[in-house]
């Protein structure tokens, strides 16, 4: 699939790897939906990148908000043929500490936002790609999920991150499996540490130190690496039901 002249929902999409996307699909000729819960940043960034984006807020962890944003971007654009996954929280939390064990509702919100969240846009965005007329290759969609290295090297407190982000990874191929019945593509990207608003807020001292741990290159990730695969992947029609780590062979230590 082209990404030229194609339809993306991207949730996450106001800021970190979801407005690189934004970004680089955007400036490549698609039409963009801004999906996310900060409207100032959202409507701006619509604003600065012309007609071709728009912003539509949405909770995704909402049934009613998840659809109403889906079936706008759809009514506003008339169709969807692309949808990239970034919204995502990465709040760490210990089993047992000083405060006694983890709360359920601690545990809840994170699985809430990252996974339920995902499928809810997955299982949306499917229904309106169904009503797609094939391209050349017989592809109606392309859905591409945000996972995350701490699914398979998790470290001390992301107990709940980890769990959700291994079931971002791990329903990856039965949902592609079924969606293929569809002729609808279905991937998932691991990150390692990339510089995002949620490695922002460390002290410098500590950004130079995990960038440390990373093999090569030794930096932390930019965004435009993770935009430059999402590319990739819309446009060749052999990836399907996969889960890449974009990491730099980083394997994150228990601490």
């Amino acid at each position: 699939m082209q990404v030229k002249d194609s339809i993306a929902v991207i949730t996450g999409g106001a800021s970190g790897l979801g407005e690189s996307c934004v970004r680089s699909l955007s400036a490549l000729g698609a039409k963009v939906a801004i999906l996310d819960v900060v409207a100032e940043r959202g409507e701006k960034l619509a604003a600065e990148l012309g007609s071709n984006v728009i912003f539509v807020h949405a909770d995704v962890t909402s049934d009613e908000s998840g659809r109403a944003a889906v079936e706008k971007a759809a009514a506003a654009f008339g169709k969807i043929n692309v949808a990239i996954n970034c919204a995502g929280v990465a709040d760490p939390g210990k089993i047992l500490s000083k405060k006694g064990p983890m709360s359920l509702a601690f545990f809840n919100r994170v699985v809430q936002i990252n996974l339920v969240g995902t499928l809810n846009i997955i299982r949306l965005a499917v229904e309106q790609m169904v009503k797609n007329a094939p391209n050349d290759e017989g592809e109606k969609g392309v859905i591409i999920n945000t996972a995350s290295v701490a699914a398979f090297d998790g470290q001390i407190g992301q107990a709940a991150y980890s769990a959700s982000k291994a079931g971002v990874a791990g329903m990856t191929l039965p949902i592609a499996r079924e969606c293929a019945d569809y002729a609808i593509r279905v991937m998932a990207i691991a990150p390692g540490l990339f510089d995002t608003p949620m490695m922002a807020g460390l002290p410098e001292s500590v950004r130079v130190q995990l960038a440390q741990t990373i093999p090569f290159p030794k930096r932390l990730g930019r965004p435009a690496e993770y935009a430059a695969l999402v590319r990739h992947i819309i446009e060749n029609p052999m990836l399907n039901g996969e889960c890449i780590r974009l990491d730099g062979s980083l394997r994150m230590t228990a601490r």
